[in-house]
C-alpha cells in the first residue's frame, strides 16, 4: 500500500467507527525518510478530527478512540500517529 492509500484507508477506517464532523488526515512521512520506523514502509501521519463521540471524553480516551478505529493499520502501515481530537463544542466560538 503506497501513502496515498493508506491515507485513504485511515479516512475510511476513522469516518466508518466515528462519523467525524471534520476530518483532515495528513501524510508527514517525507519528514522522516531516514527514520529506523520508516524503512518497514510504514508512514506517518497526523489526524485532526472533530467527532461527537469526543464529547464529554477526555484525551487519552479520545486518542484510544481513534488507535481502536485504525487498529488493522497500525504498526504494518502506520508506524506513527499524530492526533488533535476534538468535540463539536471546542470549536465554537
Amino acid at each position: 500500500m503506497n501513502n496515498k492509500e493508506r491515507v485513504r484507508a485511515i479516512e475510511y477506517q476513522l469516518i466508518k467507527s466515528l462519523q467525524p464532523d471534520q476530518l483532515i488526515v495528513s501524510d508527514d512521512s517525507a519528514a522522516h525518510i531516514g527514520h529506523a520506523g520508516a524503512q518497514s514502509g510504514a508512514g506517518h501521519f497526523s489526524v485532526a478530527i472533530t467527532a461527537k463521540d469526543f464529547e464529554n471524553k477526555s484525551l487519552p480516551e479520545r486518542h484510544r478512540m481513534v488507535y481502536a478505529a485504525v487498529k488493522d493499520l497500525m504498526d504494518s502501515e502506520i508506524h506513527a500517529l499524530s492526533i488533535q481530537a476534538k468535540a463539536p463544542s471546542e470549536t465554537k466560538s
